[in-house]
């Protein structure tokens, strides 16, 4: 079977893309085919104003089983550079869902593994189900991770935590991330996509303008002095009140009314 990733627009949902993992029979592991689409995909986003905000889940009620490991023992056969070029790749996609400019959203059913979870965790919002789990599974295999894994998850969890989740490689309920602030909502097993399209949904009326400069605002705060975040926030905000957006929400604010951006 062709592992690929399927992008749409639900009918109910035209403002959202959803881009979903199939790799049928082997739990949507990843294949460097996705990667290139993927990154296709939210080049093409990035472009169409008419996509507010981007889902990704995967097939069949399963998120991503992470690398392939009978294609990593094909790839010991070959020089080295074939599979750095393929996690090149890869990490181009994570850098592409970390710059859009829209709102993504990871819906999670099942399970998050190997750089299946890095996906994830480059997502702006996750979504999973209560039973579902999340496992950086390198440790196990003598690996170790790519896909950003390591470097989100330092940043999203005490070091000591952090330490445990890659050096185990041990399953980590969602229940737990939920509480550690690093899943935002759970749902019931077989209801994640309707959840995260809904809450896309909600996220798209909003004005896509601010939604750019606050994404923006979020990247850099770890990397800047507060001295220099607080100017970044001050051409950012007089920026945002000189733009159409900011008048057509203030304006129906005071009306009360929902505002229409365009």
């Amino acid at each position: 079977m062709t592992a690929e990733l399927l992008a749409a627009r639900p009918a109910d949902s035209e403002a959202t893309l959803v881009l979903t993992l199939s790799n049928p029979g082997a739990r949507n592991a990843l294949h460097p085919d996705m990667y290139a689409a993927g990154i296709e995909a939210l080049e093409t986003a990035e472009r169409d104003t008419s996509v507010r905000a981007i889902v990704l889940t995967g097939a069949d009620q399963f998120f991503c089983a992470g690398g392939n490991l009978n294609r990593l023992l094909e790839n010991r056969a070959k020089d080295p550079s074939v599979q750095a070029q393929s996690i090149d790749l890869l990490g181009e996609w994570i850098g592409a869902l970390q710059a859009s400019t829209k709102p993504v959203i990871a819906a999670v059913e099942g399970a998050a593994a190997g750089a299946g979870f890095s996906l994830a965790l480059a997502c702006d919002l996750i979504v999973a189900a209560d039973d579902a789990k999340f496992v950086m599974s390198y440790a196990r295999v003598g690996l170790t991770p790519d896909g950003g894994g390591s470097w989100f998850l330092t940043r999203a969890l005490p070091r000591q935590l952090a330490t445990e989740v890659l050096l185990e490689g041990k399953p980590i309920g969602a229940a737990r991330l939920y509480e550690l602030g690093v899943v935002n909502r759970l749902a019931k097993p077989g209801a994640v996509r309707d959840a995260a399209l809904a809450w896309a949904d909600d996220l798209s009326t909003l004005s896509p303008h601010a939604t750019t400069r606050i994404k923006t605002l979020i990247g850099a705060a770890g990397a800047q002095p507060l001295d220099a975040h607080l100017a970044a926030e001050r051409d950012s905000f007089v920026a945002a009140l000189h733009h159409r957006d900011a008048l057509e929400g203030i304006s129906a604010f005071l009306d009360k009314r929902a505002p229409v951006y365009k």
